[in-house]
């Protein structure tokens, strides 16, 4: 008699520990970086272009790496990827906690985002596989990549108000504890998720003809390089609630003061909202979710174009405020955890990290070189006036040409049960 033995299960890391992650990661990050500034310039007497080199050193480093750093989790593994990035980012906020001077703060910044590149992607990626070994459930379940959102949104909500505790004790003490929190939970990942094979020695993510890991095949996917480079206007609209809605404030008279409880709004609506959005869009066809969601962002920076030219009287002033942030908060729901599940399918069984490191790389470039080209024209949007709508048309146009044409990049047999949808 013959005696067949199961082959052992593949082992991957559980959802609960991956969202908790990405939870406990925004806590640490919003602890001590919406602070950054404020430090920088009252603690240090810094000037506002230091500041702004410091700060978007960062953000490019974060950004611009990120397809590196899903490479690296391809080719190490996501575990040492995400151990590695957490103890990156411990080693940048010591760095802050120690410097006194401009070069230092400004490698502090850099090495702080290399931190994030590292740890991103790997997490997606096993995300991702998680996603692909779910359970089959209802048609309209969401999938992972939606709670990802919510508990990155309650983690950015969460964060701040640490960091707020915290900076009665110094931004030291803040930088502190944010190095704890990223030491234990590198302990936590070298305890509890699983080790996968590097793509160097794993055959299915390896060109048989050259011998080599198909680490950088996202390059040369012409469809899914024209999908990224659409969906990348999804974090410049995002991105316009830093950039663009001070400017708006302004032009309405209400200065500042807002701002605080506009971007706690942006979470609370993203918290509430995405879960029963996504279980909508998992009704629609994934070119009918997309086109969706970059509609209802164009429709809100046309809507804060034609306000912007006049102004508005009395508890109306707040209005376009109100409009952007609801519109590109209810956009990004319908649009991120899609794009996220839709890597899967682009990816194909192979390695997902560079997959998902090239989408979040092409986001970064696309705020980069659009902040570039809006910041001349906001800075006419000051005052109520025709100029003033110039920025807000130029991103909605942005926005629905992302509309039109991103449908035309989606994966081979995408269909409207497609396991990718969010």
């Amino acid at each position: 008699m013959t005696t067949t033995i199961a082959p052992t299960a593949v082992r991957t890391a559980s959802p609960r520990l991956l969202l908790s992650s990405q939870l406990i990661f925004n806590i640490g990050f919003y602890a001590v970086i919406p602070f950054l500034a404020v430090s920088l310039r009252e603690d240090f007497a810094m000037g506002a272009m230091a500041v702004g080199i410091v700060l978007g050193a960062r953000t490019f480093a974060q950004q611009g790496m990120f397809l590196a750093g899903g490479a690296i989790a391809d080719l190490w593994g996501p575990r040492y990827a995400m151990i590695t990035g957490c103890l990156i980012r411990v080693t940048g906020y010591l760095l802050l906690a120690a410097a006194a001077d401009f070069p230092l703060f400004l490698l502090a910044a850099i090495v702080t985002g290399i931190g994030g590149a590292l740890f991103s992607p790997a997490l997606e990626s096993l995300m991702g596989s998680a996603e692909e070994r779910r359970k089959p459930g209802p048609a309209n379940r969401p999938t992972l990549f939606a709670l990802l959102v919510i508990f990155g949104e309650i983690g950015a909500v969460a964060g701040p108000l640490v960091g707020v505790l915290l900076l009665g004790f110094g931004l030291d003490a803040a930088l502190y504890v944010g190095a704890g929190i990223f030491t234990v939970m590198a302990f936590v990942f070298w305890r509890q998720v699983p080790a996968t094979p590097p793509a160097s020695t794993n055959p299915a993510s390896t060109n048989p003809a050259a011998g080599r890991p198909r680490l950088w095949d996202c390059l040369r996917d012409r469809c899914f390089i024209g999908f990224a480079a659409f969906y990348s206007v999804n974090l410049l609209a995002h991105n316009q609630l830093y950039f663009g809605l001070p400017v708006e404030l302004e032009r309405s008279g209400l200065g500042s003061a807002p701002l605080g409880v506009l971007f706690a709004y942006a979470s609370v609506l993203t918290v509430c909202l995405q879960w029963p959005v996504a279980k909508l869009t998992r009704r629609l066809a994934p070119q009918t979710a997309l086109t969706t969601g970059f509609a209802v962002q164009s429709a809100g920076f046309a809507a804060v174009a034609v306000l912007a030219v006049y102004p508005q009287p009395g508890e109306l002033k707040v209005l376009p405020a109100v409009v952007l942030v609801t519109a590109l908060c209810v956009g990004n729901m319908f649009v991120a955890p899609l794009a996220m599940g839709l890597v899967l399918r682009f990816a194909g069984g192979r390695p997902t990290g560079a997959f998902y490191g090239l989408l979040a790389s092409c986001g970064g470039l696309m705020v980069l070189i659009g902040n570039i080209g809006l910041g001349p024209l906001y800075e006419l949007a000051g005052q109520p006036s025709t100029a003033a709508a110039a920025p807000w048309l130029l991103t909605a146009l942005l926005a629905a040409a992302s509309a039109a044409g991103i449908r035309r990049f989606l994966p081979a047999r995408t269909t409207a049960d497609s396991a990718a949808r969010a």
